[in-house]
């Protein structure tokens, strides 16, 4: 393909047809070596870059050399213990260059690694270890306690191995350190391909507990080389991760690219506002990893000396709206910031290429067969897309907003390699949408484009809201208000909070008298993450029904927290308190303000 052939882009930036042309030579040639896959090429970058750092932090430095020994170490752990394809070893570790090392080895040798999110406890832990059929547990010794809590729940003959001490687990680092060199250089070239599954990282979907999806290697190779493509990755670049290793974001697409370009990763322990600007300044950072709500974050921190005086030449991530790129791009002076739109589960993907402020990417004609997807029209009432007098789907006009989907291929990026779960992998297909017997991917996500055909992110359908960029799932949340002996009914659901991107999670009680306010907040801290936890508890006497049993949330989510609306008790979570606290007239308006913490 030349650059002739690509389309004209509307107001593009002088090189992005350079951008999209070097994606597609990157991922272009992938197929043509099956066994070709990402801990394979971490070998050759180790074999061609030696010791110069691929994975730095305060914590741990590997170089690409290091890595991939490292690597090897747990290749060696997994083949002692008789570990290969189909068996799943789950994961516990806060953000560190280990994490990679770990599943890298792992996935060498066909066993997949299950990443479990970190503040996981107690029934959602046990749900996500359960799901993946993990006979093996790796986890951390500073989060050992929240496993301990239900591992006397895990299937029978699950062992745990403990990086660090804790409990009487063995330690896998001791045994893996205890590896001579001689056995690292005998270790056997791997027999694993590209259709092989790699990974289960666990997405909450529309509804209900985590869901792990499958991720094959060839989504590992084809987001690492995609975005270093796109982001024409250098070995002299070095890229800020603060993301969850946990997600596909932060723990695959960003390292991924950078390491395949030859550049090295700066491994952050978790994103901080006040530290981001001294941690970028310091390790002479250019590339960074965003969501939207941490450049929010930044541009709500009071100014920072170090805040222009610095060596980024791009962001790359996804959720930041149109309001806060510009005023990020304009305060930080940002270069070039590379807005995406993708899920792990998902069968397509967007690229905001051209840098237009708030949109999430367009398709151009000479991707529509890589990633062919549509926008259909949405029924709320029904949950699902409308359907016309022949059964088929109805696509949207320009700027209509619908529900996006994307057309199932059996080969390249439009395979749909689903969950753990086959239902809830059928149940994320829609079938027979424009011709009979054809299938298509359902996002959860209304989209609409413009004329131009860029494409912007509206909302979740369902049950699911984004909060601190992560999705809640409400059934979820309210199994846990229901665990809690006052309360006797649950209904979640997001709201709008100004000046915060997404929803933020209240819930609709029915309560017992005397409702322990400090019990139930430290009940939901020991089951939910904190993205998860309701900011607002509004008490109710009851809770209205449709006819199909199910609380009529729409009418609640209306009112949200407006207290000239509700007579019921409203209470919100205090951060700085560290309670929930009655929603008065001064609060809900230091709320509005954005002086209420969030």
């Amino acid at each position: 393909m030349s650059l002739e052939t690509l389309d004209p882009p509307p107001k593009a930036r002088p090189s992005a047809n350079k951008d999209w042309l070097r994606a597609l030579e990157l991922t272009g040639r992938l197929d043509a070596q099956p066994t070709r896959t990402l801990p394979v090429v971490i070998e050759e970058l180790a074999a061609r870059f030696g010791e110069a750092p691929a994975l730095l932090s305060d914590r741990e430095t590997l170089s690409f050399a290091g890595l991939a020994a490292r690597a090897r170490r747990y290749a060696l752990w997994a083949r002692d213990l008789g570990l290969g394809h189909g068996d799943v070893v789950a994961l516990i570790m806060p953000n560190r260059p280990e994490y990679m090392a770990i599943w890298l080895g792992l996935s060498r040798l066909g066993v997949t690694t299950a990443l479990i999110n970190t503040q996981l406890r107690g029934a959602s832990l046990w749900h996500s270890l359960d799901v993946a059929g993990a006979r093996r547990v790796i986890v951390d010794a500073a989060l050992a306690d929240g496993l301990a809590e239900i591992a006397g729940q895990l299937a029978a003959g699950t062992t745990i191995w403990s990086h660090g001490a804790a409990a009487d687990w063995r330690r896998i680092d001791e045994v893996v350190d205890a590896y001579s060199d001689d056995a690292l250089a005998g270790l056997e070239p791997p027999t694993v391909s590209l259709s092989d599954r790699a990974l289960l990282i666990y997405t909450s979907g529309t509804t209900g507990l985590p869901k792990a999806a499958n991720v094959s290697h060839h989504r590992l190779m084809s987001w690492s080389h995609w975005f270093a493509g796109l982001i024409d990755i250098q070995p002299t670049d070095r890229l800020y991760d603060c993301l969850p290793m946990c997600h596909s974001a932060g723990g695959v697409a960003a390292i991924g690219a950078a390491l395949v370009g030859g550049a090295s990763v700066v491994v952050a322990d978790k994103f901080s506002a006040s530290r981001f600007w001294d941690d970028i300044a310091r390790w002479d950072c250019t590339l960074f990893q965003y969501i939207g709500e941490l450049c929010r974050y930044l541009l709500a921190a009071p100014p920072h000396p170090m805040e222009r005086a610095h060596s980024l030449r791009v962001c790359c991530g996804n959720g930041l709206s149109r309001d806060v790129w510009e005023a990020f791009q304009q305060r930080f002076a940002i270069p070039r910031i590379l807005e995406f739109y993708a899920a792990t589960e998902g069968n397509f993907s967007l690229y905001n290429v051209e840098g237009k402020p708030g949109a999430i990417g367009r398709l151009p004609s000479f991707l529509s067969h890589r990633f062919p997807a549509a926008i259909v029209r949405f029924d709320p009432d029904a949950g699902a897309p409308a359907r016309d007098g022949a059964g088929f789907c109805i696509p949207c006009a320009r700027g209509e907003p619908g529900e996006a989907i994307g057309r199932v291929s059996s080969a390249g990026a439009a395979r749909f390699e689903g969950y753990t779960d086959a239902a809830a992998s059928g149940a994320k297909l829609l079938r027979d949408v424009f011709i009979p017997g054809d299938a298509w991917v359902r996002t959860g996500d209304l989209m609409y484009t413009d004329e131009q055909g860029f494409w912007y992110f509206v909302d979740r359908v369902g049950d699911t809201f984004r909060w601190k960029g992560e999705n809640v799932a409400t059934a979820e949340v309210a199994a846990a208000l229901r665990d809690f002996d006052g309360v006797r009914e649950a209904c979640v659901y997001g709201v709008e909070v100004p000046g915060a991107s997404g929803k933020a999670g209240m819930a609709s009680l029915v309560a017992a008298p005397g409702l322990d306010l400090a019990a139930l907040r430290a009940h939901l801290a020991r089951r939910l993450p904190d993205y998860a936890r309701p900011l607002f508890l509004r008490i109710v006497g009851t809770l209205e029904i449709t006819e199909t049993f199910k609380p009529r949330k729409q009418a609640l989510a209306a009112e949200g927290w407006d207290l000239a609306r509700i007579a019921d008790p409203i209470y919100v979570d205090d951060r700085a308190a560290g309670a929930y606290v009655a929603l008065d007239a001064a609060r809900a308006g230091g709320i509005r303000r954005g002086a209420f913490r969030v």
